[in-house]
């Protein structure tokens, strides 16, 4: 196999996952900043500021649901191409906002670009790799996320050191200072690098070799084919892809994915796109800055910890991609759901028993290392394999429409439920849906590893 030309054109469709990584968490970052700025601040605001954080999901819905419609028409490279290019646009028009109303706009914008990108990335490094190591090359894409997600957090601390605002400081100081002024906006201006970069490299990558021949467009597909693994493979290759694309002339019909054979392949794509939400990982960065505050930290300190966070995330990230094509699927969703059972167990028990600080501190890394190397990674890999070639675009985008539905959702009824059951009960509530999870992937997720796409 040709291994570098491999890695190269996933590496460019990954971007796509950086640019969904950083998108996603920078305005996390800018916050404090743009608030003021939008005068968002006080209890008679909380719902435009709870707005402003996640009228992106909106539009990663949207591009979720679109990418359905799309792929599968327009081919894989295109989408990309489209998602490189509402990143660029997203990132410039949020720097230079002068209204509340056109940030809004803008963050929608880059969500519908995260919903394009989390559809289509996955699947075309899929349909390009070999399946010997079509794992890994697949979880460079949570790679990518997971670099995205920690280029953001150090983007913030670089930005707001620049100029950093008193811990006590009123809106009103933070609104007359430099970050309150401009500092947010360079958080997200810095994205137009990557997208950029992004936009230019989408254009040169080939189409989708599976995708090419669902068109009948078969001496281009061979000719890609040829280049990924030799002529022989590239023969073989083609016989089994147009074998499994004669049955409905290669045509994708969506009302398919309703049919009783196939609609258990697709609510099994679901259950595991939104268990990936609802595994609670996401309590847990919610949690970040009060498990960090309660240990002692400054802003600074608590931005710094928030950053080793990242850190953490992105060295587990390797152990998955180190482990996919060996251990398997299977065997990595298993301990990631176990594992995060176990750790919310003791977590919730810290809680309960009024434990903080470095102990606190130490079981958060914790999770976030077994989510990383686990259920973060192999939801993608596995999503991208278990569906049919001809309604692959559309079975997968309605598994990520389910993802980012459930997204919204835990973000939704966080807090009620934080409110109602506290700390403890909160994460020995996650526990049980990790228990759950282990139960589901225990009896029906199949192992893919080593299997072609076909």
């Amino acid at each position: 196999y040709n291994i570098g030309y491999i890695l190269r054109i996933s590496l460019v469709a990954a971007l796509g996952g950086l640019l969904f990584g950083y998108d996603w968490v920078v305005i996390g970052g800018a916050k404090p900043f743009y608030e003021p700025f939008f005068d968002l601040v006080g209890d008679d605001k909380a719902w435009l500021s709870g707005w402003a954080m996640s009228s992106a999901l909106a539009g990663c819905l949207g591009g979720a649901l679109l990418s359905g419609a799309i792929t599968d028409r327009i081919g894989r490279k295109k989408v990309l191409i489209v998602a490189a290019t509402l990143f660029t646009v997203s990132a410039i028009w949020t720097a230079l906002s002068q209204s509340f109303d056109t940030f809004i706009v803008a963050r929608i914008i880059g969500g519908i670009g995260i919903g394009l990108a989390s559809n289509v990335s996955p699947i075309y490094i899929a349909e390009v790799s070999p399946s010997s190591m079509r794992g890994k090359f697949v979880s460079l894409n949570q790679l990518t996320i997971v670099i995205g997600v920690l280029a953001a957090q150090l983007v913030n601390l670089l930005i707001y050191n620049y100029s950093p605002v008193d811990r006590d400081a009123t809106a009103a100081v933070i609104l007359e200072s430099w970050n309150g002024q401009y500092g947010w906006r360079w958080m997200f201006a810095a994205e137009t690098v990557p997208a950029g970069l992004f936009f230019l490299m989408a254009l040169v990558i080939p189409e989708s070799p599976r995708w090419l021949l669902q068109k009948s467009r078969t001496d281009q597909a061979k000719n890609i084919l040829t280049k990924i693994g030799g002529t022989s493979y590239a023969e073989e290759e083609v016989v089994d892809i147009q074998e499994t694309l004669a049955v409905g002339n290669g045509k994708a019909n969506y009302g398919e994915l309703f049919h009783p054979k196939l609609f258990k392949i697709v609510a099994l794509g679901v259950f595991i796109a939104m268990f990936q939400q609802w595994c609670g990982i996401n309590v847990i960065f919610n949690y970040a800055q009060e498990i960090f505050e309660a240990a002692g930290y400054d802003v600074s300190g608590m931005m710094t910890m928030i950053v080793i966070t990242g850190v953490v995330n992105l060295v587990f990230t390797f152990v998955a991609i180190n482990t996919v094509d060996r251990w398997g699927r299977r065997p990595l969703m298993l301990f990631g759901s176990g594992g995060l059972m176990v750790i919310y167990a003791i977590l919730g028990a810290c809680y309960y028993y009024e434990f903080e600080g470095l102990v606190v501190v130490a079981v958060v890394l914790a999770a976030i290392a077994c989510y990383a190397m686990t259920l973060a990674p192999i939801t993608w890999v596995l999503l991208s394999e278990i569906f049919p070639n001809r309604i692959r675009g559309a079975a997968m985008s309605f598994s990520v429409s389910a993802l980012w539905i459930a997204c919204f959702a835990l973000t939704a009824t966080f807090k009620p439920i934080n409110v109602a059951l506290g700390a403890s009960g909160t994460f020995w509530l996650y526990g049980v849906i990790c228990l759950i999870g282990f139960v589901v992937m225990y009896l029906f997720v199949p192992e893919t590893k080593g299997k072609s796409l076909e």
